[in-house]
């Protein structure tokens, strides 16, 4: 009774955050746009509330959050179909196959299907996904055969071992997340935007995605980093590659860290450190034909697809008056190059000599690929999510509530893009964005102490 006296309005917000959830995991097809806006909007007001009221210590905040995750426990993700691809690429592992060398599409038009509920699978994962090769690197090609292995070739199996895996990622980042803040001096309930944060409970745990994992071993990298264990930070920055291959773009920002600290030389070998790690993890795979599809598949994602794009758009709208056609195999380029140039300068011209600056320069390096790709899937943004935390900027926060929007695809019929949504998503990140910067109430990062 005495917990209930004292902390009635949090235990309030969060019974709601709990039966919201459950509706969320359970009750909701992602054509109901209505729905889904309303219970994701009311989440973040709770997650905001929560993390307002002083009621709650943080072991209290790490077990509701993890309550929070517990609840998509039994749920099939209903907001994505990617986890379909995921199981067909572990009990092809199973089965001896690998899944960089053969299409799921393939064995459809002969079929035969080498593995159990092939068909079921298929039919999942949709056409796209079927239609081309894996581009799942392989610590997270691990998981999908932990999870095969598991689960008894059961689906809902599979989901369920996947998705402790990827519970048990944000309990390590919740971990790391604190230990990075202590020592930066920084308030521990930072975490909280990342931990309690609707948008990553939803894109993570509830959807599948492994963006997770990816992030607890590049935030353990740079916590040993900073704790100058460098070469275990190498391997650990190899693993997040290794994990999901964004991360490689970040390699050339510890530049000015390792010119400070240590020296050249050292530089280099946390270059090869990280390098070795991936090569390893990908040596069980390799053959020719690997190279071929892997390329082929990484390739499309650069030049092929397009979704939730902002400067890309625009820059198509600008090829389409010029030319009369969608430039995108020119203007995907072009934005790669810009991209490239722009780490490049982040890595070279701005002097990342402690930790904390070297994880801005990875929030706007990452900001800026984003803004500049032709494809943002909204769980891409989790990494923006988790690296604000340790910055003074909060646009990812902003970015994490209206990447939303992007569902309200699912509503067509043809499953084509509302540009107007897509246009007011990236009206209000820039406008955060321009807040960050312009903003006469940001102060030095070690003095800020609000919650959100």
């Amino acid at each position: 009774m005495s917990l209930w006296k004292y902390h009635k309005i949090p235990l309030l917000y969060i019974t709601l955050s709990l039966l919201f959830y459950a509706i969320f995991a359970y009750g909701l097809e992602r054509t109901d746009s209505t729905k889904l806006l309303s219970l994701y909007f009311a989440l973040f007001v709770l997650a905001y509330q929560l993390l307002k009221t002083t009621g709650f210590n943080f072991k209290q905040l790490v077990v509701v959050s993890i309550l929070f995750r517990l609840i998509f426990l039994f749920a099939i993700p209903n907001l994505s179909q990617d986890f379909y691809r995921f199981i067909w690429d572990g009990q092809m592992i199973l089965e001896g196959i690998s899944p960089y060398l053969h299409l799921p599409k393939t064995f459809f038009e002969q079929g035969e299907f080498p593995i159990a509920q092939g068909l079921e699978l298929y039919k999942g994962m949709g056409d796209l996904s079927a239609s081309n090769y894996t581009n799942y690197p392989p610590i997270n090609q691990l998981c999908f055969v932990i999870a095969g292995l598991l689960s008894g070739k059961s689906i809902l199996g599979s989901v369920i071992v996947m998705r402790l895996m990827i519970i048990g990622a944000d309990i390590g980042i919740l971990y790391f997340g604190k230990k990075l803040l202590e020592a930066f001096k920084l308030p521990t309930s930072r975490i909280f935007w990342y931990a309690l944060n609707p948008f990553i409970i939803i894109e993570l745990t509830g959807n599948l995605h492994f963006e997770g994992l990816m992030i607890l071993f590049l935030l353990w990298s740079l916590y040993l980093l900073h704790k100058g264990k460098w070469e275990w930070s190498a391997l650990l920055m190899g693993c997040s590659i290794a994990t999901k291959l964004i991360p490689l773009m970040l390699l050339p920002l510890v530049f000015w860290w390792f010119i400070k600290k240590l020296n050249l030389g050292k530089l280099l070998l946390f270059y090869i450190i990280a390098g070795v790690t991936v090569v390893l993890t990908y040596a069980p795979f390799f053959s020719m034909q690997f190279i071929t599809n892997y390329s082929e598949s990484i390739g499309l994602w650069f030049g092929n697809f397009e979704f939730n794009a902002s400067i890309y758009y625009l820059a198509r709208e600008i090829g389409y008056w010029i030319t009369g056609y969608n430039e995108i195999a020119i203007i995907s380029k072009a934005l790669s190059v810009l991209t490239f140039m722009s780490v490049l300068g982040l890595a070279f011209f701005r002097r990342n000599d402690t930790s904390q600056e070297i994880i801005t320069s990875m929030l706007l390096a990452l900001s800026l690929y984003f803004i500049l790709s032709t494809t943002v899937h909204p769980w891409y943004l989790a990494s923006l999510v988790l690296l604000c935390v340790f910055t003074k900027y909060k646009f990812p926060l902003v970015w994490s509530v209206v990447v939303v929007l992007t569902y309200l695809t699912y509503s067509n019929i043809d499953f084509k893009e509302n540009l107007w949504f897509v246009g007011l998503e990236y009206v209000i990140v820039f406008l955060a964005v321009l807040y960050d910067v312009l903003s006469k109430k940001r102060m030095p990062v070690s003095q800020q102490s609000s919650p959100l």
